[in-house]
């Protein structure tokens, strides 16, 4: 028979690429906020570079593993690897090398919920606060969340609890395992109303009283001050923490400007601006909220109870995170799927959207997958668990989200460190405008303390800061919503730079999976097309080679009856034999043709236009001649040309590589339009094929796999595509793209949504940016007001944060 490698791609297939593949690529490449646990290890026969290399190219094909630092002077290794890889595993991987790995100190990753900390500027308070503690590895903002993941020796946590307590802030430790929980209130938030609303009456109040002169200053300025003190106290707080630390927030800055205008008797626009400056901030906080729920809407998806088969046959509705490995489950038409699993029983349409993106019902019989979270829509199922709740597909997304959320995008890390110039530079420019001009202007010092206040108002760039979270995560929601899972932020933003596409052949572009394509008569009258396919399905029947297996299931779905095989024999590189109703036959490839001497230049002009089209080529014969051919070939999806055509579109050039022989990659990308085909290609091959393309100047390369034998490539390219629906685990974790139903038109999709999250990103800036410049000319001319500043400081902050959120709706 054909080599089993020109038409399928499974481990026991293709071992002579896969076996060693991971032990051939490089080092992954550094991931930003990398996440998961840190294990340290003192490894004293580890003293040069190569046991380094030995070292680095052992573990870094383990599953779980995500970053390797080594430190030779140290004769240490810093492992970053899931929580769920023990550390023995580590240290046997180590003892199969000859070295012994004894652990030092470990670090523990904690997830600490603040829900007071909702903006950027308390995010870098906490964070400088920390950075200087012992003990403290790496720290992990989800400021959409409100938590904070430290990496930590244990010893360190107590104190770093102390340190966010001293700032003002309420940590409360979260379980690591449990989601965080976004729709939780604010505690006392509806308390508060009334002080709003006094606080307003009491603002507008000093405002008519003063405008129309109908009471004394000093009256005017208690009710100005009640104002102030209603709702402003919490800003003072907060304010007074971050002038104790050396921070400008945006507390700080309003607390100065306010208590400025109280010293110049502007008592009435001291009130309104602390009045409007707090239900802006009110505001803004709901608005955040959307996005922060965004994430929350996923995880209602997968009901709290399923309805499990007990040991004496009875169903009982239980807990989902109770649910053992193996129970079978029965859900009901209309409800939704508690739990991954395997279908063992009944029929039904199962809508995937939530998880695949997949507009249709896919249709669910015995055999078929289920996920946790999808809507069983006709008739009942059952099904086999086989992932816990804390394990399943829709777990491991809301993880990979949240996850992603925390890793800073390229944009939001230039955002960050230009608020670190800018807001002292403003500040700086507040005091000069306030001395310089009544010192050597002649100006007079009221007029220009009062400008140099209003500045102050405009300077905190939280309408700049907040806009770059509240847009990636939008645009990871909406990729998620999608059947995309992406990994981070930045790989979200340098999707749009993409230049490169390499592409894995099977399980990425074909199925995944050999059909039989072409039958043909050789010998004899049509009216023997039966006889011979089913002597042709008994024989393959009795194999186990994928271009048999073929064979067979074609005939069972035709249903064509198979024969008894007496003296069955596989040959080896060959095919099969066997007798049937007294008669021997062969089934087998060409070399089997030739070597029995049944070939012919008619059968070999079949043969050659059959296989330059990328399929293989099985031949029946009987003891005298060759009778029937069938052809079996790995058949493109559906998907694929449209998806080849999209990014072309979008002008990505497309290169595909394969383990196949190369009549088998020119054929397939012929067929759905790839630029160029490599065939005959191991996995050392493939990541030099990505290296190279790498290479080549400013190309930004991208790499879609599924299997084992793709992770290296996965890998070292700018962005890893894995489809995940059939892949691998280790191809899944090394991506940095999850592709959920395997449909390579959500490369594109992933492209477009890139592109568009960047331009948000852009208008957001421009629009911060804009207005800030815009009000600072305008208040040194002396033609705004405090209250005008804060409208215009948190209306753009608004402005921002709803034309992120409109990432959602795509």
């Amino acid at each position: 028979m054909a080599n089993c490698c020109d038409t399928a791609k499974t481990p026991d297939a293709c071992c002579a690429g896969a076996s060693d593949s991971g032990s051939q690529g490089p080092s992954h490449p550094p991931r930003p906020d990398p996440g998961g646990r840190l294990s340290a290890f003192r490894i004293e026969q580890m003293d040069c570079p190569t046991e380094e290399a030995l070292i680095r190219d052992r573990l870094q094909v383990l599953p779980g593993v995500r970053d390797l630092q080594f430190r030779l002077v140290q004769r240490t290794l810093t492992v970053r690897h899931d929580d769920d890889l023990p550390m023995r595993t580590i240290i046997d991987s180590i003892a199969s090398l000859g070295m012994t790995a004894v652990p030092l100190t470990a670090t523990v990753d904690t997830r600490i919920a603040i829900a007071q900390m909702d903006c950027p500027t308390e995010e870098r308070l906490i964070r400088e606060r920390l950075s200087g503690l012992a003990g403290i590895e790496g720290m992990r903002f989800n400021l959409l969340q409100r938590s904070l993941t430290l990496s930590h020796t244990p010893e360190s946590l107590p104190a770093a609890l102390a340190a966010i307590r001293e700032l003002g802030f309420t940590p409360e430790v979260a379980d690591a395992a449990a989601p965080p929980e976004v729709e939780k209130p604010e505690k006392g938030a509806g308390r508060h109303w009334w002080r709003f609303a006094l606080s307003g009456i009491a603002a507008a109040t000093a405002e008519i009283l003063d405008f129309a002169q109908l009471a004394p200053e000093w009256l005017v300025a208690c009710i100005a001050l009640s104002a102030v003190l209603l709702c402003g106290l919490d800003v003072y707080r907060k304010g007074w923490i971050a002038l104790k630390n050396r921070n400008l927030n945006i507390n700080a800055l309003m607390s100065i400007a306010v208590t400025g205008a109280l010293l110049i008797g502007q008592w009435p626009e001291a009130a309104m601006v602390m009045f409007l400056f707090a239900v802006a901030e009110l505001i803004e906080a709901k608005s955040l909220d959307h996005a922060r729920h965004s994430i929350g809407e996923l995880m209602k998806l997968a009901p709290d109870r399923a309805t499990v088969r007990q040991n004496d046959g009875t169903w009982a509705e239980i807990a989902a995170d109770a649910v053992a490995l193996g129970s079978i489950v029965r859900v009901r038409p209309g409800e939704r799927i508690a739990l991954d699993g395997e279908v063992v029983g009944g029929r039904s349409a199962v809508n995937q959207a939530p998880i695949t993106g997949e507009s249709l019902p896919v249709e669910k019989s015995p055999g078929d997958p289920v996920f946790a979270g999808t809507i069983n829509e006709a008739g009942s199922l059952e099904y086999r668990v086989t992932a816990e709740a804390s394990r399943t597909t829709l777990a491991r997304i809301i993880h990979t989200v949240e996850e992603a959320q925390g890793a800073r995008a390229p944009t939001q890390r230039f955002v960050d460190r230009f608020a670190r110039v800018y807001t002292p530079a403003v500040f700086a420019l507040s005091l000069a405008v306030a001395v310089l001009p009544p010192l050597f202007l002649g100006g007079a010092w009221f007029e220009w303390i009062y400008r140099a206040l209003v500045l102050l108002v405009v300077a905190c760039p939280c309408a700049l800061v907040i806009s770059t979270p509240v847009s990636i995560v939008s645009g990871l929601a909406a990729a998620a919503r999608q059947g995309i899972l992406i990994k981070g932020g930045v790989y979200l933003e340098n999707g749009r730079h993409l230049s490169h596409l390499a592409l894995d052949k099977t399980g990425t572009i074909t199925h995944g999976k050999p059909v039989q394509t072409d039958f043909e008569m050789l010998a004899a009258a049509p009216a023997q097309a039966p006889l011979y396919q089913s002597l042709a399905a008994s024989l393959a029947s009795r194999s186990d080679h994928p271009v048999s297996r073929a064979i067979a299931r074609h005939a069972a779905e035709a249903g064509i009856a198979l024969q008894p095989v007496e003296e069955f024999e596989a040959l080896a590189g060959l095919g099969v034999r066997g007798r049937i109703d007294g008669r021997l036959y062969h089934l087998g490839n060409h070399r089997l043709l030739e070597e029995r001497g049944h070939c012919s230049p008619a059968i070999e002009k079949v043969l050659a236009r059959l296989e330059l089209q990328g399929k293989s080529v099985n031949i029946l014969s009987d003891e005298t001649r060759a009778l029937a051919l069938f052809a079996v070939a790995d058949t493109v999806k559906d998907s694929s040309r449209a998806a080849i055509a999209e990014l072309h579109g979008l002008g990505v050039r497309t290169l595909m590589l394969t383990g196949d022989n190369s009549h088998t990659a020119d054929a397939i990308a012929a067929q759905v339009g790839i630029d160029e085909a490599r065939g005959d290609l191991l996995p050392t091959d493939k990541l030099h094929a990505v290296e190279a393309l790498m290479a080549n100047g400013g190309a930004v390369v991208g790499m879609v796999g599924d299997g084992i034998n793709d992770t290296p490539a996965l890998a070292r390219a700018d962005i890893g595509f894995a489809m995940a629906a059939v892949g691998s685990d280790t191809a899944i974790e090394t991506a940095d793209v999850a592709i959920m139903d395997d449909d390579l038109r959500r490369i594109p999709a992933f492209i477009r949504l890139s592109r568009h999250t960047v331009a948000v990103l852009q208008q957001n800036i421009a629009l911060a940016l804009g207005v800030k410049a815009l009000f600072m000319a305008v208040t040194l001319t002396g033609h705004a007001t405090m209250w005008m500043a804060v409208f215009a400081d948190m209306g753009v902050s608004l402005l921002v944060t709803a034309n992120g959120l409109r990432l959602l709706r795509r």
